[in-house]
Protein backbone atom coordinates (compact mmCIF):
# COMPACT_ATOMS: atom_id res chain seq x y z
CA UNK A 1 0.00 0.00 0.00
CA UNK A 2 1.43 3.86 -0.78
CA UNK A 3 2.53 5.17 2.43
CA UNK A 4 2.46 8.69 3.10
CA UNK A 5 5.58 9.78 0.96
CA UNK A 6 4.34 7.49 -1.76
CA UNK A 7 1.42 10.81 -1.53
CA UNK A 8 3.99 13.07 -0.90
CA UNK A 9 5.75 12.99 -4.00
CA UNK A 10 3.14 12.79 -5.87
CA UNK A 11 1.84 15.49 -5.03
CA UNK A 12 4.97 17.08 -5.48
CA UNK A 13 5.02 15.97 -9.27
CA UNK A 14 1.52 17.26 -9.69
CA UNK A 15 2.50 20.94 -9.39
CA UNK A 16 3.39 21.39 -12.60
CA UNK A 17 -0.53 21.52 -13.27
CA UNK A 18 -0.82 24.38 -10.52
CA UNK A 19 -2.29 27.44 -11.91
CA UNK A 20 -3.56 26.05 -14.88
CA UNK A 21 -6.87 25.50 -15.88
CA UNK A 22 -7.37 21.78 -16.50
CA UNK A 23 -9.10 19.71 -18.95
CA UNK A 24 -10.26 16.46 -17.10
CA UNK A 25 -11.78 13.41 -17.80
CA UNK A 26 -12.71 10.03 -15.85
CA UNK A 27 -11.99 7.33 -17.94
CA UNK A 28 -12.62 4.53 -16.17
CA UNK A 29 -16.52 3.09 -14.97
CA UNK A 30 -16.05 3.32 -11.20
CA UNK A 31 -14.60 6.74 -11.59
CA UNK A 32 -17.45 8.15 -13.95
CA UNK A 33 -20.32 7.78 -11.66
CA UNK A 34 -18.96 10.06 -9.44
CA UNK A 35 -19.70 13.13 -12.13
CA UNK A 36 -16.14 14.39 -11.12
CA UNK A 37 -15.06 15.28 -14.41
CA UNK A 38 -18.43 17.62 -15.12
CA UNK A 39 -17.81 19.22 -12.08
CA UNK A 40 -13.95 20.26 -12.46
CA UNK A 41 -13.31 20.25 -16.14
CA UNK A 42 -12.20 23.53 -17.34
CA UNK A 43 -11.60 25.13 -13.61
CA UNK A 44 -8.63 25.84 -12.37
CA UNK A 45 -6.48 23.75 -10.08
CA UNK A 46 -5.42 26.42 -7.26
CA UNK A 47 -3.35 23.87 -5.14
CA UNK A 48 -2.38 19.75 -4.58
CA UNK A 49 -1.81 19.12 -1.05
CA UNK A 50 -0.45 15.91 0.59
CA UNK A 51 -1.73 15.32 4.27
CA UNK A 52 -1.34 11.62 5.71
CA UNK A 53 -2.35 8.99 3.08
CA UNK A 54 -4.18 11.79 1.61
CA UNK A 55 -3.81 13.69 -1.22
CA UNK A 56 -6.27 16.91 -1.46
CA UNK A 57 -6.63 18.72 -5.18
CA UNK A 58 -8.12 22.45 -4.60
CA UNK A 59 -9.91 23.76 -7.29
CA UNK A 60 -11.35 27.21 -7.75
CA UNK A 61 -15.01 27.60 -6.30
CA UNK A 62 -13.83 25.92 -3.14
CA UNK A 63 -14.47 22.90 -4.87
CA UNK A 64 -11.54 19.76 -2.79
CA UNK A 65 -10.96 16.08 -4.07
CA UNK A 66 -9.81 13.50 -2.51
CA UNK A 67 -7.54 11.05 -3.80
CA UNK A 68 -6.23 8.23 -1.27
CA UNK A 69 -4.51 5.41 -3.13
CA UNK A 70 -5.38 2.14 -1.02
CA UNK A 71 -3.51 -0.78 -2.63
CA UNK A 72 -2.95 -0.11 -5.86
CA UNK A 73 -3.25 3.37 -6.57
CA UNK A 74 -0.81 5.33 -8.75
CA UNK A 75 -0.22 8.89 -10.14
CA UNK A 76 2.04 10.16 -12.66
CA UNK A 77 3.16 13.53 -14.74
CA UNK A 78 3.52 12.58 -18.89
CA UNK A 79 4.01 15.24 -20.87
CA UNK A 80 1.06 16.25 -22.63
CA UNK A 81 0.52 14.35 -25.69
CA UNK A 82 1.96 10.62 -24.01
CA UNK A 83 0.06 7.91 -24.71
CA UNK A 84 -2.11 6.50 -21.90
CA UNK A 85 -2.29 3.19 -21.23
CA UNK A 86 -5.09 1.37 -19.75
CA UNK A 87 -7.78 3.11 -18.19
CA UNK A 88 -7.10 5.21 -15.63
CA UNK A 89 -9.52 7.03 -12.91
CA UNK A 90 -8.57 10.71 -13.41
CA UNK A 91 -6.67 12.41 -16.17
CA UNK A 92 -6.23 15.98 -15.61
CA UNK A 93 -4.60 17.54 -19.04
CA UNK A 94 -3.03 21.01 -18.38
CA UNK A 95 -0.61 23.29 -20.79
CA UNK A 96 2.31 20.96 -21.10
CA UNK A 97 1.69 17.73 -18.80
CA UNK A 98 -0.99 15.78 -17.99
CA UNK A 99 -1.67 13.98 -14.60
CA UNK A 100 -3.01 10.63 -14.41
CA UNK A 101 -4.74 8.40 -11.65
CA UNK A 102 -4.36 4.21 -12.45
CA UNK A 103 -5.82 1.81 -9.78
CA UNK A 104 -8.61 3.39 -8.39
CA UNK A 105 -8.78 3.92 -4.58
CA UNK A 106 -10.97 6.66 -3.15
CA UNK A 107 -11.60 9.67 -5.46
CA UNK A 108 -14.15 11.42 -4.35
CA UNK A 109 -15.07 15.01 -3.46
CA UNK A 110 -13.61 15.76 0.15
CA UNK A 111 -16.28 16.29 3.09
CA UNK A 112 -13.72 16.94 5.66
CA UNK A 113 -12.18 13.31 5.89
CA UNK A 114 -8.55 15.01 6.05
CA UNK A 115 -9.66 17.44 8.83
CA UNK A 116 -10.37 14.21 11.03
CA UNK A 117 -6.88 12.83 10.38
CA UNK A 118 -4.19 12.97 12.80
CA UNK A 119 -1.30 15.61 12.25
CA UNK A 120 0.90 14.17 9.31
CA UNK A 121 4.21 12.38 10.35
CA UNK A 122 5.59 14.39 7.36
CA UNK A 123 4.63 17.71 7.93
CA UNK A 124 6.91 20.63 8.33
CA UNK A 125 7.96 20.47 11.01
CA UNK A 126 6.24 17.45 12.48
CA UNK A 127 3.66 18.22 15.49
CA UNK A 128 5.06 15.65 17.39
CA UNK A 129 3.59 16.61 20.77
CA UNK A 130 0.06 16.37 19.13
CA UNK A 131 0.74 13.05 17.88
CA UNK A 132 1.76 11.60 21.19
CA UNK A 133 -1.42 13.61 22.91
CA UNK A 134 -3.32 11.89 20.42
CA UNK A 135 -1.77 8.38 21.14
CA UNK A 136 -2.28 8.74 25.27
CA UNK A 137 -5.68 9.72 24.70
CA UNK A 138 -6.04 6.34 22.71
CA UNK A 139 -7.37 2.76 24.24
CA UNK A 140 -3.49 2.49 26.65
CA UNK A 141 -4.06 -1.70 26.16
CA UNK A 142 -3.68 -1.25 22.62
CA UNK A 143 -0.28 -2.58 20.95
CA UNK A 144 1.86 0.30 19.62
CA UNK A 145 2.20 -1.21 16.46
CA UNK A 146 -1.38 -1.33 15.56
CA UNK A 147 -2.18 2.56 16.96
CA UNK A 148 0.65 3.59 14.71
CA UNK A 149 -1.33 2.47 11.89
CA UNK A 150 -4.76 4.45 13.28
CA UNK A 151 -5.14 7.57 10.87
CA UNK A 152 -7.15 9.32 13.45
CA UNK A 153 -3.67 9.19 16.14
CA UNK A 154 -0.82 9.78 13.44
CA UNK A 155 -1.31 10.57 9.48
CA UNK A 156 0.77 9.05 7.08
CA UNK A 157 2.50 5.52 8.61
CA UNK A 158 1.63 2.37 6.92
CA UNK A 159 2.65 -0.96 7.59
CA UNK A 160 6.60 -0.53 5.93
CA UNK A 161 7.25 2.16 7.99
CA UNK A 162 5.70 1.10 11.56
CA UNK A 163 7.44 -1.90 11.67
CA UNK A 164 10.89 0.16 9.94
CA UNK A 165 10.57 2.74 13.04
CA UNK A 166 9.87 0.61 15.93
CA UNK A 167 13.12 -1.68 14.93
CA UNK A 168 15.04 1.61 15.31
CA UNK A 169 13.32 2.66 18.06
CA UNK A 170 13.90 -0.47 19.73
CA UNK A 171 10.52 -0.83 20.63
CA UNK A 172 8.16 -4.34 20.45
CA UNK A 173 4.87 -4.03 17.98
CA UNK A 174 2.92 -5.93 20.91
CA UNK A 175 4.11 -3.50 23.74
CA UNK A 176 0.89 -1.78 24.93
CA UNK A 177 0.66 2.08 24.66
CA UNK A 178 0.91 1.82 28.58
CA UNK A 179 4.21 0.31 28.59
CA UNK A 180 6.56 2.48 26.50
CA UNK A 181 7.25 5.65 28.03
CA UNK A 182 6.71 9.12 26.15
CA UNK A 183 10.52 9.55 24.78
CA UNK A 184 10.12 5.92 23.88
CA UNK A 185 6.88 6.90 21.62
CA UNK A 186 8.56 10.16 20.71
CA UNK A 187 11.77 7.82 19.54
CA UNK A 188 9.40 5.78 17.61
CA UNK A 189 7.73 8.85 15.83
CA UNK A 190 10.98 10.74 15.16
CA UNK A 191 12.51 7.35 13.53
CA UNK A 192 9.20 7.48 11.03
CA UNK A 193 10.50 10.75 10.27
CA UNK A 194 13.21 10.44 9.66
CA UNK A 195 13.19 7.44 7.33
CA UNK A 196 10.17 8.64 5.39
CA UNK A 197 12.03 11.76 4.57
CA UNK A 198 14.69 9.93 3.08
CA UNK A 199 12.96 8.21 1.18
CA UNK A 200 11.20 11.30 -0.22
CA UNK A 201 14.61 12.96 -0.66
CA UNK A 202 15.53 9.94 -2.82
CA UNK A 203 17.54 8.05 -0.36
CA UNK A 204 16.70 4.33 -0.64
CA UNK A 205 15.96 3.03 3.10
CA UNK A 206 17.52 -0.62 3.35
CA UNK A 207 14.42 -3.13 4.89
CA UNK A 208 16.08 -4.04 8.31
CA UNK A 209 13.03 -5.88 9.36
CA UNK A 210 9.90 -6.01 7.02
CA UNK A 211 9.75 -9.02 5.06
CA UNK A 212 12.40 -10.21 6.34
CA UNK A 213 11.08 -12.99 8.30
CA UNK A 214 14.01 -16.00 9.70
CA UNK A 215 16.46 -13.68 8.16
CA UNK A 216 19.47 -12.33 10.66
CA UNK A 217 18.69 -9.70 12.65
CA UNK A 218 21.21 -6.48 11.00
CA UNK A 219 21.54 -5.40 14.78
CA UNK A 220 22.22 -8.49 16.45
CA UNK A 221 21.83 -11.70 14.58
CA UNK A 222 18.56 -13.41 15.83
CA UNK A 223 16.38 -14.11 13.72
CA UNK A 224 13.30 -11.72 12.28
CA UNK A 225 9.89 -12.92 13.62
CA UNK A 226 6.55 -12.00 11.68
CA UNK A 227 2.83 -12.26 12.90
CA UNK A 228 -0.32 -10.37 12.05
CA UNK A 229 -1.88 -7.67 14.64
CA UNK A 230 -4.85 -5.86 14.43
CA UNK A 231 -8.88 -6.05 13.05
CA UNK A 232 -6.37 -5.70 9.66
CA UNK A 233 -3.92 -8.56 10.13
CA UNK A 234 -1.26 -6.15 8.79
CA UNK A 235 2.17 -8.15 9.34
CA UNK A 236 4.45 -7.00 12.21
CA UNK A 237 8.15 -7.88 11.62
CA UNK A 238 10.57 -7.89 14.70
CA UNK A 239 13.74 -8.76 16.38
CA UNK A 240 12.67 -10.39 19.90
CA UNK A 241 15.81 -9.19 20.95
CA UNK A 242 16.48 -5.54 20.39
CA UNK A 243 12.71 -5.10 20.67
CA UNK A 244 12.02 -6.85 23.82
CA UNK A 245 8.52 -6.97 25.44
CA UNK A 246 5.15 -8.42 24.63
CA UNK A 247 4.92 -11.09 22.16
CA UNK A 248 2.13 -11.67 19.97
CA UNK A 249 -1.27 -13.61 21.18
CA UNK A 250 -0.59 -17.44 20.75
CA UNK A 251 -3.33 -19.13 18.03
Amino acid sequence: MPEGDAVHRAARRLQVLVGEELEVETPHPRAAVTQLAPVLDGRRLEAVDAIGKNLLLRFDGGIVVRSHLRMKGRWRVLPRHAEIFGTPWLVLRGRDHVGVLSGGGVLQLDRGVARRVGPDILAEPPDFEAMLRNLRAADQSREVGDALLDQRLVAGIGNVWKVESLWAARVSPWNGLADVSDDGLRRVLEEANRLMRNRLAGTQERANVYRRKGRPCPRCGTAIRSWPQGEAARMAYWCTECQRGEEPPAK
